[in-house]
């Protein structure tokens, strides 16, 4: 295939950024599209330019570093897969495409497409935890009984990858279903009842200070979630959360 990529490059975080187009040809179907901007960057690396830089580093869809924006939408134009899943068969010869960061106040651009997704882990360690044990006293897990539905849904919560294509998608860059992704799946187990209260309230909060704007209700994060994080996860930490203030 013969492309025409638009990407958007930006020196560092205070520099102003632009969109440059780039033409690439020999492109197969089967490379995946970060195999794509692979050959793009040895091409401009062989001309002596600067290349591209782009998150990346499992491509296997598990660490969820590979987050672009693709003609508009998160990891581009499949369902279900990160950037790095997403294979250039789902393009056309001759196709024109947009590649840029996700954009959000509490995603600043570090060059590039790259962006600094610190504020996820932010959240996380304002009450992503459990207290366990590890005096030498600790209870094999299997030991305690959970029911399967439970567990099943703690586990569906736990795929979260933190890529941001929720935020990305969401017209007012809301982190709620990342952030009721990290609730539920301690919410739903006994192990996370001891920090129940506290964790609510301190992710959060601290979701709020970093910057991410409110819940839109249009569902616009479940669809581009490439692990299908369901909307559920949002009701659930809004009544986490009500009871945890009528807690006090």
């Amino acid at each position: 295939m013969n492309l025409t990529l638009k990407i958007w490059r930006q020196k560092d975080a205070q520099s102003k950024g632009k969109i440059v187009d780039y033409p690439i040809s020999g492109i197969e179907g089967d490379m995946s599209f970060l195999e794509m901007l692979d050959v793009l960057n040895e091409e401009l690396i062989t001309k002596g330019e600067e290349p591209v830089v782009f998150d990346h580093d499992c491509r296997e869809g598990i660490c969820g570093s590979c987050s672009l924006q693709i003609n508009g939408e998160p990891h581009g134009p499949d369902r279900l897969v990160t950037t790095c899943q997403l294979h250039m068969r789902k393009f056309n010869d001759g196709d024109t495409i947009f590649i840029e960061p996700f954009r959000a106040k509490a995603f600043p651009v570090v060059k590039d497409l790259m962006i600094d997704r610190s504020s996820f882990d932010r959240i996380q360690q304002a009450g992503g935890f459990i207290s366990v044990n590890t005096s030498g006293n600790t209870i094999d897990a299997n030991a305690i009984p959970i029911r399967k539905e439970d567990a099943d849904e703690a586990m569906d919560a736990a795929t979260c990858i933190g890529c941001g294509a929720c935020v990305a998608a969401c017209k007012n860059a809301s982190a709620m279903l990342f952030t009721s992704a990290k609730v539920s799946q301690f919410s739903l187990l006994p192990q996370g009842q001891v920090e129940a209260t506290e964790r609510v309230m301190a992710m959060v909060n601290q979701m709020d200070e970093e910057g991410f704007g409110n819940c839109t209700n249009t569902g616009a994060c479940e669809i581009e979630c490439p692990k299908g994080i369901s909307l559920e996860n949002i009701a659930r930490m809004n009544r986490e959360y009500m009871k945890a203030s009528l807690k006090g």
